[in-house]
């Protein structure tokens, strides 16, 4: 058995805590960040209830003396990247999932810094004192044991998992701290007695796959018994690109939901094209006014970078989400996610022949003047910045519940 040598270092409430060094009186104190919509929540919020997309209404009648901050979104990048950069100090195999956790993988370095969990306290103590934010990591042989014993770490603690007890506890934790256990997962699981990790293990297969499906039951029965063989990987390509938007509490109309997607596919769109990837896969993900949320994708015959193209298959596909669930008359978040990323440093253009609908077609007529019209913008941006040109549908049309500097930040390539 290999030794536990994987962190997983997680800053703590990360923009909460921001706000709360930044202004010490803060300190102490139940924030939020945001308005309409919380972003963001202090554990001293969370204590009340308050978490993250939930309406400021709700969050407010949760927790009266809750303090909502707009948040200063020009830092949370900054000090992100400075908490994170204390990691490759120990190891070069630093892998960043989000702007405030990554994997590090510390084989082979003890004889320099000393045993995984030495270093691991280091690296706390280090973010602490340079950076003046709390962190808190996970010590394991694999990374979702490794991403669970963070959680099980916070607030601002160490947790260290020996590999010859990790079964043990790891069977003891609640399901839902697995990796792809989500609030609609944990409901089918508990709906069957299911609500420790340990319990999830011990169902037999037949089972678990007629209540989540192969793919899923495969993936949660191998984590469960930690049965994980990803390595970090530093430096990794980015197999998605995505962003999200919350609404508050909108009418689930396409006037609501139409302009967001646009605005979203302008985001993921401009940032496939910098990276001179095209996304075969187009996901959706919907959320209701009770936090329950829903997606659906489709996989396309050929990639796409288009923001104008992009646009239009979220909307169908958001569209078919809604249709499916007549009775949601609300929506609080739509989000837009790319996968099966393929580099395309040219559009490659179709033969003059009737190969059916133009909307999904890159190299079709309309699709190429569309990628035209977007490379065009991109310069311009490139030179002037972002706000230099831009769709007039989306200045026009979209509602401005949550900053663009947040907007920016909850982008994720996973």
């Amino acid at each position: 058995m290999s030794s536990a040598t994987i962190l997983h270092a997680d800053l703590d409430a990360f923009y909460a805590s921001v706000e709360q060094m930044l202004d010490p009186k803060l300190k102490g104190r139940p924030i939020a960040v945001g308005g309409g919509v919380v972003l963001a929540a202090s554990y001293e919020a969370k204590a009340f209830g308050v978490k993250g997309g939930m309406p400021g209404r709700q969050a407010r009648a949760l927790c009266p003396e809750l303090h909502f901050v707009t948040g200063h979104f020009d830092q949370y990048q900054r000090l992100g990247d400075a908490a994170i950069g204390v990691l490759n100090d120990f190891t070069p195999a630093v892998e960043r999932i989000s702007i405030d956790e990554a994997f590090a993988d510390v084989a082979g370095c003890e004889h320099l810094f000393g045993s995984p969990e030495a270093i691991a306290a280091r690296v706390r103590q280090r973010v602490r004192d340079e950076v003046g934010l709390p962190i808190s990591v996970g010590v394991a042989r694999t990374k979702h044991l490794a991403k669970i014993a963070s959680q099980v770490a916070k607030p601002d603690g160490l947790v260290v998992v020996d590999p010859a007890t990790e079964l043990a506890f790891l069977h003891d934790l609640p399901v839902g701290l697995m990796w792809g256990v989500g609030p609609a997962t944990r409901t089918r699981l508990a709906d069957v007695g299911v609500a420790t990790i340990g319990q999830l293990a011990a169902m037999p297969g037949n089972s678990l796959e007629a209540l989540l499906g192969p793919a899923a039951s495969n993936k949660l029965r191998a984590l469960a018994w930690n049965r994980d063989e990803r390595a970090v990987e530093s430096g990794r390509r980015a197999r998605s690109i995505g962003a999200q938007s919350a609404l508050g509490r909108k009418p689930a109309t396409e006037a609501v939901y139409r302009p967001a997607l646009l605005y979203l596919a302008d985001r993921v769109a401009s940032r496939l094209r910098a990276k001179s990837f095209a996304a075969r896969t187009v996901t959706v993900r919907v959320r209701f006014a009770d936090l329950r949320a829903i997606t659906r994708s489709v996989t396309l015959d050929k990639p796409i970078a288009a923001t104008g193209m992009l646009a239009e298959v979220a909307t169908d596909l958001v569209a078919v989400a809604l249709a499916d669930h007549p009775a949601e008359a609300f929506i609080s978040l739509v989000a837009i996610a790319t996968s099966h990323l393929e580099e395309v440093s040219a559009l490659q253009l179709d033969l003059p022949f009737d190969l059916g609908d133009e909307r999904r077609r890159p190299g079709s007529k309309r699709g190429a003047a569309r990628w035209l019209v977007d490379r065009a913008m991109d310069r311009v941006r490139e030179r002037f910045g972002r706000e230099a040109v831009g769709y007039a549908a989306i200045a026009l049309g979209r509602a401005a519940s949550v900053p663009d500097g947040f907007r920016e930040l909850a982008q994720r390539e996973l």
